[in-house]
């Protein structure tokens, strides 16, 4: 396959997975939407090697990440701070799902599960309600 070819394949993946990502965000109920407070949610290829300083098994993929501070950890002080942060990786998405149909299933539980971050719930909470 030609460079060429290659570079719009991957073009056309990354598009399809844009839209999924957009389709699980667009998918929540209005008042989890309303909710959402300084929170940006992007798409990266490949999570950094330097995450895995964060305690990560080297055998564990990592398909998103939350940073910023929690909206129940916000306090009167909580202003003019950087949005918070929901890291998508389309990689490590990809290669755990066999189907587009899994594919989409796994961007909608891990966007719900970095929007628990963003809520103040823990990984045991979110596990615990089927989000993990």
């Amino acid at each position: 396959m030609s460079e060429r070819i290659r570079g719009r394949v991957e073009t056309a993946r990354r598009r399809q997975f844009e839209r999924l990502v957009q389709r699980a965000l667009d998918d929540l109920p209005d008042d989890i939407l309303a909710m959402l407070d300084n929170v940006d949610v992007v798409i990266e290829d490949e999570p950094e090697n330097t995450l895995r300083a964060d305690g990560l098994p080297p055998d564990e993929e990592l398909f998103g990440l939350y940073q910023g501070v929690p909206r129940t950890e916000r306090d009167a002080g909580y202003s003019m701070v950087l949005p918070d942060k929901i890291t998508l990786y389309r990689g490590p998405l990809e290669r755990s799902c066999r189907s587009r149909a899994d594919l989409a299933r796994e961007v909608r539980v891990t966007v719900v599960h970095e929007l628990g971050h963003h809520f103040g719930l823990d990984e045991d909470r979110l596990e615990a309600l089927g989000w993990a």
